[in-house]
């Protein structure tokens, strides 16, 4: 059954978690384990969690040398072949304490568009949870092209909410909510509650590309989290320092509503690519 108001987060029986590239790398590395610590307490509660983390190629960059993210594909791929290693290795180490073991689930675009690919995908995801496994999502940036893309994880994330039938999606941010224009700017106000049905044409969003290691914002947020909604999964945007206090339904972030009229289901229906 679908989470329908933020409180009842604590209570989910599912729930996809994603993370982006600049809350876990870099500097922010460290703060791999306070994600982990948050999943931890909800997968203790009984909660399936299913996180779908960027930062392969953030993750690889220093061990190519690379200062900024590269731009060319092959680079790209390169970075990420050797950062995931890395990434997923340092969510098990974290994982360890609290005797929960991590699976590695890699997607392209065209596996969530190939029935056949769509429901190996579903299947593989539904019986890691059977087994009480948290799978950790990325894109499988090494053979993905750049026409073949989801464009950001935010999207997957979407994308894989509706394909388990997930309760409920939280996306992390830097910041607590979602702003009515760039929090910088005078005149912002954070935004509580999103209908499903509710104009956002007039919010600035900001631009898609935050950092130098990052493709995703408050946009691509915004945007993956009416895709979700629209199928019926409530969707709550607020900082990845908070996971914890968001899987506990605390009253904080944005919270996008479900559709009422549309009930969450795992079939085998195609998941819609679109926002």
């Amino acid at each position: 059954m679908s989470v329908r108001e933020r409180a009842e987060l604590a209570g989910a029986r599912r729930v996809v978690v994603k993370v982006g590239s600049s809350s876990i790398s870099g500097e922010n590395a460290h703060k791999i384990q306070t994600i982990v610590d948050g999943l931890a307490a909800a997968h203790a509660r009984g909660t399936e969690v299913v996180l779908v983390s960027s930062g392969a190629i953030a993750t690889g960059m220093p061990y190519l040398s690379l200062d900024e993210r590269p731009v060319d594909l092959a680079t790209q791929q390169a970075a990420a072949a050797v950062g995931q290693n890395v990434l997923i290795y340092r969510y098990q180490d974290a994982l360890r304490p609290f005797q929960i073991f991590a699976g590695q689930v890699l997607l392209t675009a065209g596996d969530l568009e190939n029935a056949t690919h769509r429901s190996n995908a579903r299947r593989a995801m539904e019986r890691l949870l059977g087994l009480r496994i948290l799978p950790i999502v990325n894109e499988n940036d090494t053979v993905a092209t750049h026409e073949i893309r989801f464009g950001d994880n935010d999207r997957l994330a979407a994308m894989v909410a509706e394909l388990i039938g997930a309760d409920a999606l939280v996306l992390l941010s830097d910041i607590e909510a979602l702003y009515t224009r760039p929090p910088s700017e005078p005149g912002a106000r954070p935004i509580d509650t999103v209908a499903h049905d509710d104009d956002l044409s007039g919010f600035e969003f900001g631009a898609t590309v935050v950092n130098s290691v990052g493709t995703g914002g408050a946009a691509t947020k915004a945007s993956a989290a009416r895709l979700a909604a629209a199928s019926g999964i409530g969707v709550l945007v607020t900082s990845a320092d908070l996971v914890d206090e968001a899987l506990s339904g605390a009253s904080i972030g944005t919270w996008f509503a479900p559709n009422p009229a549309v009930t969450p289901s795992s079939a085998t229906a195609p998941v819609r690519t679109g926002a």
